[in-house]
């Protein structure tokens, strides 16, 4: 079978499955988020929280609690870290530097994972399970609990609450994503990656006294880090090296589990407002994104001009030849268009306008799916402004699930979209402004630009994966960095939760004549472009000064 003809069976299958999927789980994260009673391992955790299930919470407290817990999780990774060599299960690992410190523990709060440092070599057991795994569950959680909190600011009425936001994280960890992460473990440790404490975990020394690690409990940190939509592996090599990813099908269940709760998003949303066709245009919206950018990827992969690539039949360099090159691309493209950062092949030796692909899914806003609940939550943000637009159009007030799209949200929705270009853009300019920080970058040139546009749109857009060839392990970076991962997180966040407080607390419109049908291909091919269009403007000089200046020279 050609490679080609691969990469398509592999991708058909993708589709198949997720399209498969996205019903039943759709529908069962709905019965989740909208169940009366209370699990008894949750109602012990409210107890012990001191939590009061039944009590709702309007936007601004939801918020508060949402920035209170993630606040308190930062401090105590940033704890765990810095007394690593005090802690049970150390293996022997010195503490972690302060700046190292810092940019993991935000890193892992804000879903990003982000890794300036090699995992195996760094961090113990506990540090690992304790903190990083546990972040890998409970920033995702919060993720989902913010997008169902917008769901239910269309879908309610003269209402000044959304909900509870330790219950939704509670569900969403404990209903949702730990026993699909335990499912997906198995799977795992059948195909072949590491699951254990003990042997084969070896601690070899290497030249120059550096430490390297193998074995260690790979299998569940594996799944839960893409069921998550994080990065961050506990091998530097991530994704690529045989204990996290084995064999071709457990590269496919990666995958699937990268793309699975992202994609049933949509549907949990359509039956929350009581539409379920409105969950079918936001999917086909998404999904009409992640099919483009699949095949550009791997079409420009496959097909790339040059002696070499010709000779072999694809740009093989720093693909693993377990894999292929058009399965290598899936990845590339999965991982970039959600908030993952897990990689199985080196982005920076991508062809120049394979590498731009991967940027230019961070730069959408990661919303096609985009990570778990901040892609339907970007998605939903981005429909507001679609709605907007074509209420300009035709000289009519906006009007999107009945709510009307006044001032204040299309305020609160551009607000929202402004800050990762910002951070992204600001970030960039102040590392090439800097001879010092310059020095970092592997290569010169349009490249070199390209691999530091790459950190900062990773970071900002809270994905994790990184280009390559920029040293990223010094002071000025993992401060700067971890800033626009913060930032990049928690303000879009309280933006949307403001937006969600103030549909909320409108009369719901009724449907007239003049209604934009938000259901129908025309409104998904409206927001597909509105999308696209905004971020050409947005980042399209910075593309061109990069990867564009490289691929067309």
């Amino acid at each position: 079978m050609s490679p080609a003809l691969s990469g398509i069976v592999f991708i058909a299958s993708l589709i198949v499955a997720l399209a498969v999927a996205h019903r039943p789980l759709g529908d069962y994260m709905y019965r989740v988020y909208t169940a009366p009673g209370h699990l008894a391992a949750e109602r012990v955790i409210y107890r012990l929280a001191g939590v009061r299930p039944e009590a709702g919470q309007r936007w601004s407290a939801y918020a508060r609690a949402v920035l209170a817990f993630s606040a308190v999780s930062v401090l105590l990774l940033y704890g765990l870290q810095r007394l690593q060599e005090r802690l049970p299960l150390s293996l022997g690992m010195p503490p972690v530097t302060g700046h190292v410190a810092w940019n993991t523990a935000v890193s892992f709060v804000t879903n990003t994972n982000w890794q300036a440092y090699s995992g195996e070599s760094t961090m113990g057991h506990l540090v690992q399970m304790a903190g990083l795994a546990v972040q890998n569950f409970v920033s995702a959680a919060v993720g989902m609990a913010v997008a169902i909190a917008l769901v239910r600011g269309f879908a309610r009425g003269r209402s000044e609450e959304l909900g509870n936001f330790w219950v939704d994280l509670v569900r969403g960890s404990v209903r949702i994503l730990l026993p699909i992460a335990f499912v997906g473990a198995l799977v795992l440790v059948a195909g072949g990656l590491v699951q254990n404490l003990a042997a084969p975990y070896e601690v070899t020394t290497l030249t120059g006294g550096t430490q390297a690690i193998t074995g260690g409990p790979v299998a569940s940190q594996e799944i839960i880090k893409e069921l998550g939509t994080n990065g961050g592996g506990f091998y530097n090599a991530n994704s690529s090296h045989p204990f996290e990813n084995a064999t071709g099908w457990t590269n496919w269940v990666e995958i699937f589990a990268i793309l699975l709760i992202p994609f049933a998003l949509p549907r949990t949303f359509g039956r929350l407002v009581g539409d379920r066709r409105q969950g079918y245009a936001i999917v086909a919206i998404m999904a009409t994104l992640a099919v483009v950018s699949v095949a550009v990827l791997t079409g420009l992969e496959l097909a790339h001009n040059g002696t070499v690539p010709q000779a072999v039949g694809a740009a093989t360099e720093g693909k693993e030849v377990r894999f292929g090159v058009a399965n290598s691309a899936t990845f590339a493209a999965a991982t970039t268009l959600t908030s993952t950062g897990a990689v199985n092949s080196f982005h920076d030796s991508y062809t120049a306008l394979g590498g731009m692909v991967t940027m230019v899914n961070m730069m959408l806003g990661e919303v096609a799916p985009g990570g778990v609940g901040s892609g339907l939550y970007g998605m939903l943000v981005l429909a507001v402004i679609t709605v907007f637009v074509a209420g300009l159009m035709v000289g009519r007030t906006p009007e999107y699930l009945g709510k009307r799209i006044g001032a204040r949200e299309i305020k609160l929705a551009s607000m929202y979209f402004l800050v990762t270009p910002v951070l992204v853009l600001v970030g960039t300019a102040l590392a090439m402004g800097s001879s010092e920080q310059r020095a970092s970058m592997l290569n010169g040139g349009p490249h070199g630009l390209s691999e530091v546009l790459y950190a900062f749109t990773s970071a900002s857009n809270n994905n994790g994966s990184a280009f390559g060839g920029l040293t990223v392990s010094t002071p000025w970076y993992d401060t700067a960095l971890g800033l626009c991962m913060a930032f990049g997180r928690f303000l879009p966040i309280v933006f949307v939760l403001a937006l969600a407080g103030s549909l909320a607390r409108q009369d719901p419109v009724p449907v007239s004549a003049g209604t934009l049908p938000t259901h129908r291909p025309q409104f998904v091919g409206m927001v597909v472009g509105v999308t696209v269009v905004l971020v050409a403007l947005t980042f399209l000089p910075a593309l061109a000064l990069g990867p564009l200046a490289e691929g067309i020279r």
